[in-house]
């Protein structure tokens, strides 16, 4: 009320325990709130520059969920390079498995030297459906037809002669039926059918049930509805301008499945000869190759985003500690000046106390 006068002794103990009062509740709000800048009146620079430090840091954090979901394909992947090229491997063993039989099926013919000629024809088989056919000389013994049989290129690999305590005894090289027919009056009880090698047409089989699994595994191995083995291109974003990031794709951006690897499905007739099974097993080497080549630039590329992860943390460390030392008041030092102005306010209350004696004195002469 500005029609009411007090002594002067009185308005400056009144207005220190203003100030006073002022300053206990500026530092109660940093107390309570634990920074000394809560707002630009308190101090424009920091508050504006703490602002932009956080609002960098927060850029920075909403790309971590990006790098994170990286990652995890990155990890998809290289799981469905790992169980390729463990397929790959089974179809090594299987190949090198079928190599490696010699379980070839036979049959003996009785035979009787005569004075007349004739003929021994082979189909089917790894022969053919063209038959192929051996003459048989007059008087020729069980050795000659052999020498004759194995002697024919036609017949090399494919169909073998040799000598059973003085039987006619011809072995299948194939893995499908032979057919032996016999036009030769040189020779008695030949004819029929001999079987195939059936331990290599399995393994042949089994071939290809693996070589289907491998592709599965290709289109299974994604995350978030991105498969790099698929040839999907995953692309990471690094800093908040997007001037820094990494596109991550199969070579040449093709799929890692068995066609692209070369690895194609196999007629039983491949294991007929060991040459045949020797080209897919050089296939298989060379897919091999391939997958541990892409498993390397994967691995590369899930180190590289992995560090920058690291960084990005490290950086939002440093941001958030900078903006922090801008605004966050210092717990002990505002409670030692809270406790500073308590006592200042007791003591001006008391000093209010005795300005105002010298009034109550002129009250009592007027008493």
């Amino acid at each position: 009320m500005s029609d009411i006068t007090i002594s002067r002794g009185v308005r400056s103990n009144l207005l220190s325990l203003q100030n006073i009062a002022s300053q206990r509740e500026t530092i109660q709000g940093r107390l309570a709130s634990g920074k000394k800048v809560n707002s630009a009146l308190d101090n424009p620079t920091n508050f504006f520059t703490a602002a932009s430090l956080n609002s960098r840091a927060n850029d920075l954090g909403s790309l971590l969920d990006s790098m994170s979901n990286g990652i995890k394909t990155l990890e998809a992947a290289d799981n469905g390079l790992k169980s390729i090229t463990k397929t790959v491997e089974s179809l090594q063993s299987s190949i090198r498995q079928a190599r490696q039989d010699k379980s070839w099926q036979g049959a003996s013919y009785a035979f009787t030297a005569t004075s007349g000629t004739g003929d021994i024809a082979f189909t089917g088989g790894a022969v053919g459906t063209t038959a192929v056919t051996v003459s048989v000389a007059a008087n020729a013994s069980v050795d000659d037809v052999v020498a004759s049989i194995n002697g024919n290129s036609s017949l090399t690999n494919k169909v073998r002669a040799s000598n059973d305590n003085g039987k006619l005894r011809v072995e299948n090289l194939s893995t499908s039926d032979l057919t032996v027919a016999d036009t030769a009056v040189a020779t008695t009880g030949t004819g029929g059918t001999i079987g195939g090698n059936t331990v290599r047409a399995d393994l042949v089989k089994q071939f290809n049930d693996l070589r289907q699994q491998l592709d599965r595994t290709s289109e299974d191995a994604s995350f978030n509805g991105i498969n790099l083995l698929r040839g999907d291109a995953l692309s990471i974003t690094f800093n908040e301008t997007g001037s820094s990031s990494l596109t991550i794709q199969s070579k040449d951006g093709k799929s890692i499945n068995s066609t692209n690897l070369g690895i194609d499905a196999q007629a039983t007739s491949v294991a007929d000869s060991d040459s045949g099974l020797d080209a897919v097993l050089g296939k298989l080497s060379t897919a091999l190759g391939s997958l541990r080549s892409q498993s390397s630039s994967f691995g590369s590329n899930l180190s590289m985003v992995q560090n920058r992860q690291d960084f990005t943390k490290s950086m939002m460390n440093t941001l958030k500690g900078g903006a922090d030392n801008l605004v966050l008041a210092d717990q002990n030092e505002e409670g030692a000046n809270l406790l500073a102005l308590n006592t200042r306010a007791q003591l001006a209350t008391s000093a209010l106390s005795f300005a105002s004696q010298g009034d109550q004195q002129v009250l009592q002469f007027l008493r």
